[in-house]
């Protein structure tokens, strides 16, 4: 660990999806595990309740000034890795620095008005991590618009899971404030213990935007040409799917909203099976 970073504790067991997993080409993996551990640090410093805001942003640009190349201070020690690995890879930088913009912002925003405004976020912090995984594959650029509504799906998930923690640790609320003024709720109402009718409201609003991006991102594993990365998308799509099906029929505020081991093999399974079956007719 560097002094720049402020490790939460969190690691790869604790994603609603897998994070560079057998799936993926063994020769690619240790480029994922990179860009994993890259991302989980300064995401741990942009989520880090003990840090000003100014100190957040200040150490953000640390990491993005190491993944350009332009410091070689050793508190950035992920950031170089990243570098050298991007060099070695050849995938661009841009995926990591849009990354450390939505972070930046987590440093002094607190509050989305619309759902448009949500996305733009979840554009910078979401939908990077596909878009690398795309380049590192060597797929088309023309995936990038499916692979984008499979993380950003994945980020409003994450979300919803989290609401109630993410207002009372760094009173923080990603639900489009427009949404929750027209419900008659307020964000007093994520520290109660259960949903009111009006969070509930936005709730399904913002579950319903979910579905439309899965929607799209369904179509990405049969356009994939690496089908191992086919593979992961369509287990990570089964996976964005059955959470969203469970938080549609349970309280995200009254108990946290996730998968078990054996209903995520499940959907492993089933994700296997969609591209296999599907590559066969």
């Amino acid at each position: 660990m560097s002094e720049a970073e402020t490790p939460s504790g969190k690691g790869a067991a604790d994603e609603n999806f897998p994070v560079g997993s057998y799936l993926l080409p063994k020769k690619l993996r240790p480029h994922v595990a990179v860009y994993y551990a890259f991302a989980r640090a300064i995401d741990d410093v942009a989520d880090n309740p003990h840090l000003p805001s100014e100190e957040k942003v200040t150490r953000l640009e640390g990491f993005a000034r190491a993944v350009r190349g332009e410091t070689d201070d050793p508190a950035y020690a992920k950031g170089h890795a990243m570098r050298r690995s991007n060099q070695q890879s050849g995938v661009t930088e841009t995926h990591c620095l849009d990354l450390i913009s939505a972070f930046k912002q987590d440093a002094v925003k607190s509050r989305y008005e619309s759902w448009v405004e949500l996305i733009d976020y979840c554009n910078r912090s979401a939908s990077p991590v596909g878009r690398y995984l795309l380049d590192l594959h060597g797929e088309d650029k023309t995936g990038y618009a499916r692979s984008d509504a499979l993380c950003n799906a994945l980020q409003v998930i994450n979300h919803l899971q989290d609401c109630a923690d993410d207002y009372a640790e760094m009173d923080r609320v990603y639900l489009p404030q427009a949404w929750m003024r027209e419900a008659g709720t307020a964000t007093e109402d994520l520290a109660r213990p259960v949903t009111t009718p009006g969070l509930r409201r936005v709730m399904d609003q913002c579950l319903d935007g979910t579905e439309a991006l899965l929607r799209d991102a369904r179509q990405l594993p049969g356009a994939l040409k690496s089908r191992r990365l086919a593979l992961e998308s369509a287990v990570i799509i089964r996976i964005a799917d059955r959470l969203t099906l469970r938080l549609m029929r349970e309280d995200p505020i009254a108990t946290r909203v996730e998968l078990s081991k054996p209903a995520a093999l499940l959907c492993t399974a089933s994700g296997v099976l969609d591209v296999l079956l599907g590559r066969r007719r």
